[in-house]
């Protein structure tokens, strides 16, 4: 970083910082976790069949993954701000690309391919990064609880706001005015410009490691031969599959339950209520208790809560109490895995790691979200995936146990 990089870098408050990121994953978030209610209106009106939209879903989340790394490598090297501003007008341009062309070429290349992209810069791999950055090691856990918190504050506010939209307007213009929302993440942006030099606020008052002399190229290396960044990215995979499934599907399954439209429409929106909570305390404890095992332990209670859920019989209260506990082990994963990633091998690339373990969970929700769909129009039930999602969470619980979470040292002769 230059001279003048730093002192623009210096200028920020953390908490200038932590609230921009905010706001960004905020709106991000909850635009892409309102689509989920365009499902069926969209299938429906068009004659689709629900795999066609579950498809673009899940290209969507696909894409989103693949170009992770990517987005974090660049904004690591070059800053993030111009990669959040970028990435928010190709995601509003997916968006407005589905709605101006009613094909289904359009849709996988509008809300799947151009989406997926958009998402790729405006989320977590590229957010968290310069949050952690920002903050001093003893503070980081709580503060990604934080930012990750904020996007399920967005799936609160927005798929309400999405339903009401989508009731009032009908889906093309609800999907519009979604698309302008997201302009208001290039001003928050510009708090988080910047590479991947560590900041001279708090980490910053850190004393220099070794781990900041090393190339993208070393830690890469370094990485790619530790058994636990491998574990990491085999358990966020289940996580992707978890949450596209249920954030895609939920709120036609709630139809097909006999149950009203706006029932799967707040028991997503409790999710993310309840998610602020789980989050923000997966971030404390992180910060308390070894992180691996608290992951075992929110990937075993999910298996858990679905279990209890479908051999529950189908109610507008079974519905949100599932919602409020889910919500509770839903992004609370996030702080704890890209914790993990700073803890092992340092902050300084961290959007670049994370990146690719974040590539594993789309590939997830890739799965979860298609499989849903193809599943559902061949045997018109989702039951299958959800005993998928109960085994899946009892692989996850098993594999972060082992992880080796102590701070890679294997630093070059040089550094």
């Amino acid at each position: 970083m230059t001279s003048a990089d730093k002192s623009i870098s210096s200028s920020r408050p953390v908490w200038v910082v932590l609230l921009s990121g905010c706001l960004i994953l905020c709106l991000a978030f909850g635009v892409r976790s309102s689509y989920g209610l365009f499902v069926k209106p969209i299938s429906d009106e068009l004659n689709w069949g629900r795999e066609v939209l579950a498809f673009s879903l899940a290209l969507q989340n696909l894409l989103w993954g693949a170009a992770q790394p990517f987005a974090g490598m660049v904004a690591d090297r070059y800053g993030a701000g111009r990669v959040l501003v970028l990435s928010a007008l190709i995601y509003a341009g997916g968006i407005v690309l589905g709605v101006m062309d009613y094909s289904p070429i359009a849709s996988h290349l509008g809300p799947g391919f151009f989406v997926g992209i958009g998402l790729s810069g405006t989320t977590f791999g590229v957010v968290l990064a310069v949050i952690g950055r920002s903050v001093s090691e003893e503070k980081r856990s709580l503060a990604l609880g934080i930012a990750t918190a904020s996007a399920s504050l967005g799936q609160f506010l927005i798929i309400p706001f999405g339903s009401s939209l989508l009731q009032s307007f009908g889906w093309q213009d609800a999907l519009l005015i979604l698309a302008g929302l997201l302009m208001l993440i290039i001003p928050a942006a510009y708090f988080l410009r910047g590479g991947s030099s560590v900041s001279d606020q708090l980490a910053i008052s850190e004393s220099p490691s070794p781990e900041n002399s090393l190339s993208m190229v070393d830690v890469l290396k370094q990485a790619s031969r530790h058994r636990g960044y491998w574990l990491l990215i085999a358990g966020f995979f289940v996580c992707g599959f978890h949450l596209a499934f249920i954030t895609v599907h939920f709120p036609s399954y709630a139809i097909d339950k006999g149950l009203a439209p706006e029932v799967g429409a707040w028991t997503l929106a409790l999710v993310g209520l309840a998610n602020i909570f789980g989050s923000y305390t997966a971030g404390a404890l992180g910060g308390a208790y070894r992180k691996k095992y608290l992951l075992s332990g929110i990937y075993l209670a999910r298996s858990v809560a679905i279990l209890a859920f479908i051999l529950i019989p189908a109610s507008t209260v079974s519905f949100l109490v599932f919602g409020f506990v889910m919500g509770l082990l839903w992004l609370s994963t996030v702080p704890l895995t890209s914790g993990l990633v700073a803890q092992i091998f340092g902050p300084k690339y961290m959007g670049t790691l994370f990146g690719f373990v974040f590539f594993s969970h789309q590939v997830g929700s890739f799965i979860g979200v298609w499989l849903g769909g193809v599943l559902y129009d061949s045997t018109q039930s989702y039951d299958l995936v959800w005993w998928a999602s109960i085994f899946l969470g009892v692989f996850a619980a098993m594999v972060h146990w082992p992880i080796t979470d102590q701070p890679l040292r294997r630093f070059s002769q040089t550094a």
